[in-house]
């Protein structure tokens, strides 16, 4: 198992999510609800792919492989934790935008 790849990876994809969330909260400030929706799935098809990666780690460690845990590992589970509390809260944002 490459733990270094899988952190890269999982550093990647959950920092596009997080971008194409916010890109899609600053859409909805414009009131641009069609492009903030497709902006979300976009962001939700990177976290799927950051999700797929973890999940290697999962399995591996399942599978009686010990991972390398290392600062690098760290800071990867930490990008994706802090995509996923900003995709769930800009999704409620963006609905309160809709609803003003």
């Amino acid at each position: 198992m490459d733990t270094e790849a899988i952190a890269m990876t999982l550093i990647a994809h959950s920092g596009d999510a997080r971008t194409k969330a916010f890109q899609a909260l600053q859409a909805a400030k414009k009131k641009d609800f069609e492009e903030a929706k497709r902006l979300m799935e976009e962001s939700e098809k990177d976290s799927v792919e950051a999700h797929k990666a973890q999940t290697s780690l999962l399995v591996a460690e399942a599978n009686g492989e010990k991972p390398e845990i290392n600062v690098l590992l760290i800071h990867s589970q930490d990008h994706l934790m802090t995509s996923m509390l900003a995709q769930e809260l800009i999704g409620e944002m963006i609905q309160m935008y809709q609803e003003r």
